[in-house]
């Protein structure tokens, strides 16, 4: 990629968009078409078409998408699959119409089967059947990985598809019920030890600046304590739903953006067909092919906030897919690998966590 090309980032405000936005500006690139969804609603097609029509990106970055933890993936089903494939389709389309030079496809490692070897080759997509809890999610990101394929195949597109896994960074998503494991437990011990404290000052600036279910720190603290309780955090436990034992692999996001810059500035589809006549899955996994239990996630961000209370593990809810380890070996060949272990992360998290909130 040319420094000065323009380079359209769909998403550049949530955690990936805004980590992959930092690392281009790092590395020197100056064009950027930015809109955020107030500006372009990219479910919107005729938006969408004119908004390429008019701009012509040559290089595009798909990070925009509707995503959530195993909560929101169960309950919004139709949403996650409707929404998902609607953005896809019209970005992916209209940046062949146009004639980008590059896209950059982003998914996630949940398009794997339930049951899939571990860790996870890239060849092992649609092997058996997939986690219920997310499946129209990852769905979705299936058909986006085969429209870039396609369109490779018929049109001679340069789209890459990559699959990161389990990410966590700034600006990450800290809602109670609809966020990831990582950043949920986080904010769930912080608010845990605020309760040990008795600093309930701290709990209204943190409900302020991330209200719970409309409840925010101007509220009475009978009804803050009522969403506390509701999500499990008390002073003395914190609830974590499923056993405990599953276990899961991080990325810091920084990293995950370092990689998919790599590729794109490094790797062309060509690079990734394989050596047999029929082409399929060449998409590229991010990950360090490391993985720790929900449990022992939960003691590192209890050390690390400073939180000495205990941890309910609720066995009645739903763990979720047992283990969901990438093989990030393509990626290694190609030449880039992790640097960030998840100790080493969650610190850097808190410390963001902190600083962002001026706590």
């Amino acid at each position: 990629m040319e420094k000065t090309a323009k380079i359209y980032v769909a998403g550049h405000l949530g955690l990936v968009g805004s980590a992959l936005l930092k690392n281009l500006q790092q590395k020197g690139y100056t064009n950027f078409l930015l809109r955020s969804i107030n500006e372009l609603d990219l479910l919107d097609q005729k938006a969408v078409f004119e908004f390429f029509r008019q701009e012509k990106p040559e290089y595009v970055f798909l990070a925009a998408a509707k995503v959530g933890g195993i909560i929101a993936n169960n309950v919004y089903r139709g949403q996650f699959i409707y929404e998902n494939i609607q953005i896809q389709n019209n970005v992916i389309h209209a940046a062949y119409i146009n004639g980008v030079k590059k896209l950059l496809f982003l998914g996630s490692t949940c398009i794997y089967p339930r049951e899939a070897p571990q860790p996870m080759p890239e060849d092992c997509l649609l092997a058996s059947p997939l986690e219920y809890t997310n499946e129209p999610y990852a769905i979705a990101k299936i058909a986006g990985i085969k429209l870039c394929e396609s369109y490779n195949i018929q049109y001679g597109t340069n789209f890459i598809a990559v699959m990161p896994t389990n990410l966590y960074g700034p600006n990450d998503n800290f809602d109670l019920e609809k966020s990831h494991v990582l950043p949920a437990l986080l904010r769930k011990v912080y608010l845990a030890k605020c309760l040990v404290n008795n600093d309930w000052d701290a709990i209204r600036q943190d409900f302020n600046r991330l209200p719970v279910e409309n409840v925010s720190g101007s509220d009475s603290q009978s009804a803050i304590q009522e969403k506390l309780d509701k999500y499990g955090i008390r002073q003395n436990s914190v609830e974590i739903w499923g056993t405990g034992k599953p276990l899961r692999e991080f990325l810091w996001s920084e990293e995950m953006a370092d990689a998919c810059v790599y590729v794109m500035e490094n790797v062309n589809f060509s690079d990734l067909k394989p050596d047999s006549r029929e082409i399929r899955n060449a998409h590229i996994n991010i990950g360090t092919g490391k993985e720790i239990s929900i449990a022992a996630l939960a003691k590192i961000i209890a050390q690390t906030v400073g939180y000495t209370g205990e941890f309910f593990f609720n066995a009645d809810k739903p763990d979720g897919t047992m283990r969901k380890l990438t093989d990030p070996s393509r990626l290694h060949k190609l030449g880039w690998k992790h640097k960030i272990d998840i100790e080493q992360g969650i610190e850097k998290l808190y410390n963001w966590y902190l600083s962002d909130r001026n706590i």
